[in-house]
């Protein structure tokens, strides 16, 4: 668990940044993996399995990055549909590689059962620069929104909204890591001129549930899945994850929709965003993978025991 100095490098203490200090931000990005290689290349070994298709394209000055998705071949309208999602924070691996793990080892035991569609990883750019922003310097976790400022979330709300209203279960994959409070919330409070408040990171497990449609038991029946997997986030000091009162264990609450988060984009009743800590000495890339298809499965479980 990390504290972070307040200092950043780039722009004035408490003035937000202009379009100097965000090209200068932009410049200070380079490319430290391959979403070809590493992602489009898992997806291409799935296209003999699933229906693979291309939902949207990026575009970032010379670079092009191909938006893509995974859906049941056996596409049924009379099932419930079920939305898996990784990479939004582009820099938080398990997401991206459970979301692709689930796919390739579990997602045809729910054949003729559910209608699956996994999008694995929904900002490459951020993905190659190991980045928690898009190439404008905006979160696109915080983006969807009809009004978001980050295209890769409004592709993704394009490709969901068709069956925005059928779906029956949306997980959003996510970690919390060290570098959250070491740059991420450092860089935020900088590019908002605003001042730098430290948190604790939690080391651990934990869901975010909706607070606006909160559904305790299928939070709880997530957590009891990944416990066999890799460790739960205790509470800190306060009874509280990064400021959130802990609600039942290993879990917190967000309102989804209001906040323009993924988890909240579907009217599904079973939402929940995870956080897995990879950072962990009790972790290992592993068991973070691991625990994000654990969460997945028992999700959709327990989804199919008790529709809503």
């Amino acid at each position: 668990m990390s504290t972070a100095p307040a200092f950043y490098p780039i722009g004035t203490s408490g003035i937000p940044w202009g379009e100097v200090e965000r090209a200068e931000w932009l410049s200070r990005q380079s490319r430290q993996r391959s979403y070809e290689s590493e992602v489009l290349s898992v997806i291409e070994r799935l296209r003999s399995r699933f229906d693979v298709e291309q939902y949207g394209h990026l575009g970032c000055g010379a670079e092009s990055y191909p938006l893509m998705a995974i859906r049941s071949c056996d596409w049924r309208d009379d099932l419930p549909v079920v939305i898996i999602t990784g990479g939004v924070h582009g820099y938080e691996t398990s997401g991206v590689h459970g979301a692709l793990q689930f796919a390739d080892r579990h997602a045809e035991d729910y054949a003729g059962r559910v209608n699956l569609l996994v999008a694995p990883c929904v900002s490459p750019w951020a993905y190659e620069r190991i980045h928690r922003w898009n190439a404008n310097a905006v979160d696109p976790n915080r983006s969807f929104r009809q009004d978001g400022a980050a295209e890769e979330s409004l592709a993704l709300m394009r490709l969901v909204e068709p069956v925005r209203d059928r779906a029956l279960m949306h997980m959003d994959l996510h970690e919390t890591t060290d570098t959250d409070e070491s740059e991420f919330r450092p860089a935020l409070a900088a590019r908002d001129g605003k001042p730098f408040e430290p948190c604790e990171i939690p080391d651990g497990f934990y869901l975010v549930d909706d607070s606006d449609n909160p559904h305790t038991e299928f939070q709880q029946a997530v957590i009891e899945a990944v416990e066999k997997v890799t460790h739960i986030a205790p509470a800190d000091a306060n009874g509280e994850v990064l400021g959130s009162p802990i609600v039942a264990r290993g879990v917190i609450q967000y309102p989804l929709k209001q906040l323009g988060l993924c988890a909240g984009i579907t009217s599904a009743p079973y939402r929940t965003t995870t956080e897995v800590y990879p950072d962990s000495t009790r972790a290992t890339p592993e068991q973070c993978n691991a625990a994000q298809v654990a969460a997945v499965c028992a999700g959709i479980d327990y989804a199919l025991a008790n529709p809503a």
